[in-house]
C-alpha cells in the first residue's frame, strides 16, 4: 500500500501534532537533557523538550531599585534552596513594570556568582503560561536529575473558563508525587490571586456554594509559601531608577537635564516604573550614540 502524498508543509505539521500527541501522552521517549550546555533553558510543552538560552536577557541585582525588600527576601529564598534548606515556591504580584521578572533572573544569577562550594549551581528553567498544562511532564523530566532547578512562569494568570490552573495546583502542594524536591517555581502576576476580579465575582454570582467555588479559584495562590508585592514607585524612587542606569551606561547628560527629562518621560507615559526607566535611558543613550546592551 503507497503512503499517501501530501502538499509541501503538511507531511511535517502532521509528524509535528503526532508527536505533540505522544509527549502529552506519556508515550514519547525524551531524550535526557544536556544541562551542561547552557545555565537557562525554555520548556517547549509541544515537544516535551528544553531548549537552551545561549544569553539571559537580565539586568544586574545592584540595578534594580525600590524594591530592596522583596530583593532581599527572594535572594534569601533562592540562597536556601541552593544550599539544600527549605526555601518556599514564590509568587511575585503586583504593579507593572516594576522588576518582578527581571528580579528572578537577576537573583538567579546572583546565587550562581557566589562561588560557594555549598552552592549548588542553579539552571532556571522558562515555562510559557500556555504550556501550564504540561508541567507535570517537566516536573517528571526534571527529578530524574541531581541538578537544582528553578521553574519561572512570567506573567502567569488564568480566565474565564480555564482549568490548567489546577494541573498547578497538584504539583505546587498537592497530589501524590508532588513538587520534586530539587524543583521551586516561581511565577510572576500582574493579579495577587492569578484570577480575574470578574471571574471571581462570576463565580460567587452563579455558583450553588459560592465560598467552595470562590475557595477552588483562590487557594491556588495559597500554594505560594513565599508571596512578594511590587507596588507603583514615587518620583524619588523612579528618579534613582534612572540616575543608576545612567550610571551604569556612563551617560553624561548635566544632572539638571536628565532630572528633567526623566520628569517628563515618565508624564508622557502616565507612569513611573523600572520599565519607563529604562525605556527613557535607551533614548538618552541613541541620541548619544550609545548601546544598552545589559549583560
Amino acid at each position: 500500500m503507497t503512503k499517501p502524498e501530501f502538499p509541501d508543509g503538511i507531511a511535517e505539521t502532521l509528524n509535528d501534532i503526532a508527536a505533540s500527541l505522544a509527549v502529552l501522552s506519556g508515550r514519547a521517549e525524551r531524550a535526557a537533557p544536556d544541562f551542561d550546555a547552557a545555565e537557562a533553558f525554555v520548556w517547549e510543552g509541544a515537544t516535551g523538550s528544553l531548549k537552551p538560552v545561549a544569553r539571559v536577557n537580565r539586568v544586574n541585582l545592584s540595578l534594580l531599585k525600590g524594591i530592596d525588600a522583596v530583593s532581599d527576601q527572594l535572594l534569601q529564598n533562592t540562597e536556601q534552596f541552593a544550599r539544600g534548606m527549605g526555601a518556599n515556591n514564590a509568587l511575585l504580584w503586583g504593579a507593572r513594570g516594576m522588576g518582578k521578572s527581571s528580579l528572578v533572573k537577576a537573583v538567579h544569577a546572583h546565587v550562581n556568582a557566589l562561588g560557594d562550594r555549598d552552592i549548588s549551581a542553579l539552571k532556571l528553567i522558562e515555562i510559557h503560561r500556555e504550556d501550564i498544562e504540561t508541567l507535570p511532564a517537566l516536573m517528571k523530566t526534571l527529578a530524574a536529575t541531581k541538578s537544582r532547578f528553578i521553574v519561572f512562569c512570567d506573567d502567569l494568570s488564568f480566565d474565564q473558563g480555564e482549568a490548567t490552573y489546577k494541573s498547578l495546583k497538584t504539583i505546587l502542594d498537592g497530589g501524590l508525587e508532588g513538587r520534586p524536591a530539587n524543583v521551586l517555581f516561581y511565577a510572576t502576576s500582574n493579579r495577587r490571586h492569578l484570577m480575574p476580579r470578574d471571574m471571581i465575582d462570576n463565580e460567587r454570582a452563579t455558583a450553588i456554594n459560592p465560598g467552595e467555588a470562590i475557595e477552588e479559584k483562590v487557594s491556588l495562590s495559597d500554594r505560594f509559601g513565599l508571596w512578594l508585592g511590587f507596588h507603583n514607585c514615587d518620583q524619588d524612587t523612579y528618579l534613582a531608577m534612572v540616575h543608576g542606569y545612567a550610571e551604569h551606561f556612563g551617560l553624561t547628560l548635566p544632572e539638571e537635564e536628565l532630572r528633567a527629562r526623566a520628569i517628563e518621560w515618565a508624564a508622557t507615559r502616565g507612569a513611573r516604573s523600572g520599565r519607563v526607566a529604562i525605556q527613557f535611558i535607551r533614548q538618552i543613550a541613541g541620541e548619544n550614540g550609545q548601546a544598552t546592551e545589559i549583560a
